[in-house]
């Protein structure tokens, strides 16, 4: 089974950008279809290795960072292909 999750990492301090940055170059290497923009990353694949790579993928930011917010968003299916029909 496929799904879609869109993540957004806010990390709670000035430099926000630098671990925004390495978590996306984290989630980069991964091997996974990723679409990015400003306001978040969306990544899709099968079901458990996204998740098994996802789990480690947060923890090791989290134990990175002293505080951080994670926004996770995860839709059944593969919806890197959508297009707007409006």
């Amino acid at each position: 089974m496929n799904i879609s999750v869109e993540l957004t990492l806010t990390p709670l301090k000035n430099d926000f950008e630098t671990p925004i940055k390495a978590f996306i170059k984290s989630l980069r290497s991964g091997g996974f279809t990723i679409l990015e923009n400003p306001l978040s990353t969306q990544i899709y694949g099968d079901y458990d290795r996204l998740m098994h790579f996802l789990t480690d993928e947060i923890r090791a930011i989290f134990e990175a960072e002293e505080a951080v917010v994670l926004t996770l968003k995860i839709v059944k299916g593969d919806r890197s292909a959508y297009v707007p029909s409006f």
